[in-house]
């Protein structure tokens, strides 16, 4: 595969993490940032994909109204809560 370097700044206590934990694993500082950074691009991309599937929800109509919720919420300190809102 092919690669390309990436330079970043980063505060000395997250580098001396990331060297503690490459120690205890006896993986490089290099594997360590790799793993980090491709699980937070997977989690990036999983949230944009929720965030499209919520706006698509709401541009078909598909979304609880706010009045109905703050009823809902405003019911539950009383004798007779009501249903949650579907």
């Amino acid at each position: 595969m092919e690669t390309k370097v990436l330079t970043a700044h980063v505060p000395r206590p997250l580098a001396e993490k990331v060297d503690e934990i490459a120690a205890r694993l006896q993986r490089s500082r290099g594997w360590i940032v790799k793993q980090a950074l491709s699980a937070w691009i997977d989690q990036e991309e999983e949230r944009r994909r929720l965030t499209l599937e919520a706006l698509a929800d709401v541009d078909d109509g598909h979304f609880i109204d706010q009045q109905a919720v703050e009823a809902w919420a405003n019911s539950l300190d009383s004798d007779t809560p009501l249903q949650p809102p579907a």
